[in-house]
């Protein structure tokens, strides 16, 4: 079969391996849709801090079941399913409390282990979620991004009858400004500087502003009156969003970290001490968060075509991160078509 191959920064080269069969408890899918997200482009840079070379990529997908080891239960030839990347201890703090996407020896397919960008991937049956009939293969590879939005709602606590404010339009915030409204959140309003991903807010019917062109602060009293934002999620992972985020929450507001920063930044303690602001990490995902992003998706919730910029052929995969390089912000999520 063929795999690709990232063998330097900037550089993919096709493979042929052999086919793999399923063993003790696995089953074996065929590549149908990989997504393309912020994380693999810092390895095609070069700049992922946990990632080396070569590295198979691939983590946000959707496959067809083929065949199934003997054991396994729950899965047969012709099903839909998304794959969680997670390959993790099991016997860590986190592991044993219920925090395994905190594993302590976390790898992700992709980064630090084989990722799925082959024409067939073995895995372990209770990594795989089954999908809908129904849904497309195009809509089950953008179920993991999803699952990062529910998991940083899930976070927070219970999201419905209050106000959040998602600073950064990207697919992860603009998912999240959708789940949020998805599960209840009495008002939602979204920042980006970007007019294209404000144009995909609109399509998605989530209120957005620009704050280079609009007060943020006139914005949140127009918008949640005086009480402010409920919860606030910085989704761009840069100092200044940070800063935004703690000057703009009101006392006893609740900030939620889920952009990726690259770089260490300063923030105000003294607002956060003073105003009883709580900080909240987010990392990745567990298995409910998937089962909810697929369940809110079948309760047609969730607007994934606005967000799917281009599709790329396997053949071509390189060319995605071309694309999104050359285009930046003008692209939200690149599909490559396995098939």
């Amino acid at each position: 079969m063929k795999q690709a191959v990232m063998t330097k920064p900037g550089e993919i080269i096709y493979r042929e391996v052999e086919t793999p069969s399923p063993g003790h408890g696995q089953i074996k899918v065929k590549m149908k849709k990989i997504g393309v997200c912020g994380s693999d482009i810092h390895v095609n840079h070069g700049k992922h801090p946990y990632t080396g070379y070569p590295v198979v990529q691939g983590h946000e997908v959707s496959a067809e079941v083929v065949e199934t080891a003997p054991d396994v239960k729950g899965f047969k030839p012709g099903d839909k399913v998304t794959i969680q990347p997670q390959v993790v201890c099991g016997t860590c703090y986190p592991c044993t409390h219920g925090m395994y996407n905190a594993c302590e020896s976390l790898k992700v397919m992709g980064f630090q282990t084989t990722g799925m960008a082959s024409e067939y991937f073995v895995t372990e049956a209770d990594k795989a979620l089954k999908l809908p009939d129904d849904m497309s293969f195009d809509h089950g590879a953008m179920i993991e991004p999803l699952a990062v939005a529910v998991h940083a709602i899930r976070r927070y606590g219970d999201i419905n009858g209050k106000s959040a404010l998602v600073l950064g339009g990207g697919p992860i915030g603009n998912l999240i400004a959708q789940t949020c409204r998805a599960m209840g959140a009495k008002k939602v309003l979204m920042t980006d500087l970007s007019t294209h991903r404000l144009a995909a807010a609109e399509k998605c019917n989530i209120p957005a502003i620009n704050p280079s062109q609009k007060d943020l602060k006139e914005s949140i009293l127009e918008v949640f009156g005086t009480d402010g934002a409920d919860v606030i999620f910085e989704c761009v992972g840069i100092g200044a969003t940070m800063e935004q985020a703690i000057n703009c929450a009101r006392k006893g507001s609740d900030i939620v970290v889920v952009g990726v920063f690259g770089d260490s930044c300063t923030i105000n303690m003294g607002f956060v001490q003073d105003r009883e602001l709580r900080l909240i990490g987010t990392a990745m995902y567990r298995v409910e968060d998937y089962t909810d992003a697929i369940r809110i998706v079948g309760e047609g919730r969730i607007e994934f075509d606005a967000l799917i910029s281009e599709h790329v052929p396997f053949d071509e995969y390189a060319r995605a991160y071309k694309l999104i390089d050359e285009q930046r912000d003008k692209v939200m999520k690149v599909i490559i078509d396995m098939d």
